[in-house]
């Protein structure tokens, strides 16, 4: 897909269903342009390039505030790994559309981050919805995942409180 322009701040705030404290709900978008073969002749977007757009725009956000997937996988041998999705269809893409997706913080917990995704065209319309929940997981040496808690680096990244403040507070 055909980058445009990326942007992500802190849009609003609420109270974390897991922790109790206030996190800053943090909000990345990405333009794209639906590419040859994304979708059928109907403009019917195939499943698994919906969830690649925002797979791209969260990798593109780390690598943006720092902290590259690549990084995190070769250096400290940890990843956001996916634990749930749950998208929908919503309305037809096709070939040569520009469309916005967008990530929107909306819960972390210990060890993992949930984010609300919709990718729109830039007329407003929406394309397609959905939650996306990533849980942090160190690489153990016989390449198993082990989830582990969320350093604090990254959750200050997030906008979100660190594990000293949320066992304090």
């Amino acid at each position: 897909t055909g980058l445009f322009y990326h942007l992500f701040h802190r849009a609003s705030s609420r109270v974390s269903a897991d922790t109790g404290f206030v996190i800053f709900m943090l909000v990345y978008t990405r333009q794209i342009t639906v590419e040859w073969g994304e979708s059928d002749p109907f403009g019917l977007v195939y499943f698994p390039r919906m969830l690649a757009w925002f797979n791209d725009a969260e990798h593109e956000f780390f690598a943006q505030a720092g902290y590259p997937v690549k990084e995190m996988i070769e250096k400290d041998r940890t990843a956001f790994v996916m634990g749930r999705i749950q998208f929908e269809f919503v309305g037809p893409a096709a070939y040569g559309d520009r469309i916005l997706t967008r990530l929107k913080l909306v819960d972390i917990s210990n060890s993992t981050l949930k984010w609300e995704c919709t990718a729109n065209h830039l007329s407003g319309s929406l394309v397609t919805q959905g939650t996306a929940t990533r849980v942090y997981a160190e690489i153990q040496d016989n390449g198993e995942l082990k989830a582990i808690a969320i350093p604090n680096r990254i959750r200050e990244m997030l906008g979100a409180p660190t594990l000293d403040e949320a066992s304090s507070g």
